[in-house]
């Protein structure tokens, strides 16, 4: 078994077939760790952009990576995919990088120029960058850099080489050497089938619509946020801000309230929200008279 860090590079470009900005990959950098985290293996290759075939001023700022690099070492991102994928095949193998961005966008580019989610090469995936983060105490759960991360472990860092895919990858290696722990990574590790990559990038989404096959806002029961008795609906429902909203009354409590329901559909189940508010004096009296 190996560990596969892997970084990637990408430009910001508009996909008119999409409608849309998406990233899209210029470079795919990665090590290749035994089990006693030596590397033992290197991967770096440019691809040729598709979508676009000028950088974006923040890329070629960001990576260096100009358009001539690009014209004279890139290859299409189908053969650097099948190269990356025969230098990284193994039993075992689990894919790491600095944060599950890479891994989203790896996927992305595979359902955009290949048409499928078929990443059958990576079977197990870890994130570096939640596992790191684990050992460093925060105030707050805000992610933190590579680079952030490199400091606070000790190790230093020439900020000038960073940006550029296998740079990083070394990066993010020497970080895991600082906190290795076997067992504890285990933890970390997610096992790579095919829902995995479709709930990957899967966009949750507010239901609009009140009735659907998948939600119903007549069904629901709409609970007194003080007695939880069921309440009932003054008015019919009304769609404001992509939610469901209408007067409700709880007759237990004698209180008239303004009652939201919100629904998402994410890739298991639909999500309902429920909540009200206590009118005031005034607007229930009028929706009582109405």
């Amino acid at each position: 078994m190996n560990y596969i860090i892997f970084d990637l590079e990408w430009n910001n470009a508009y996909s008119y077939a999409k409608k849309g900005f998406m990233n899209e990959i210029i470079e795919i950098g990665a090590v290749k760790l035994n089990e006693r985290l030596e590397i033992v293996d290197t991967f770096k290759q440019l691809i040729l952009p598709k979508i676009t075939k000028k950088l974006s001023g923040r890329c070629k700022s960001l990576t260096n990576i100009t358009n001539e690099e690009l014209k004279q070492n890139g290859i299409p991102f189908a053969d650097a995919i099948k190269d990356f994928s025969r230098w990284s095949r193994g039993d075992g193998n689990v894919f790491m990088s600095w944060s599950n961005s890479d891994l989203y966008v790896l996927t992305n580019n595979y359902q955009t120029f290949l048409g499928n989610l078929n990443i059958n090469f990576i079977t197990k995936y870890c994130d570096a960058q939640k596992y790191c983060m684990s050992f460093i105490e925060r105030e707050n759960n805000n992610q933190i850099s590579l680079a952030d991360c490199g400091e606070a472990f000790g190790i230093k860092i020439d900020t000038d080489k960073l940006h550029r895919a296998l740079t990083d990858c070394y990066l993010t290696a020497e970080c895991l050497k600082k906190v290795f722990d076997k067992d504890k990574l285990q933890n970390y590790i997610h096992d790579c089938d095919s829902s995995f990559f479709e709930r990957l990038i899967y966009k949750p989404y507010l239901i609009t619509k009140p009735v659907t096959d998948l939600f119903d806002v007549y069904k629901q029961e709409l609970l007194c946020p003080v007695c939880k008795s069921k309440m009932v609906r003054l008015k019919d429902f009304e769609c404001v801000n992509k939610s469901f909203r209408c007067p409700t009354k709880c007759k237990k409590c004698g209180i008239t309230y303004w009652t939201t329901v919100r629904a998402k559909k994410t890739y298991d189940t639909v999500d309902v929200h429920q909540r009200s508010i206590e009118m005031n004096r005034k607007k229930a009296k009028k929706i009582k008279k109405d």
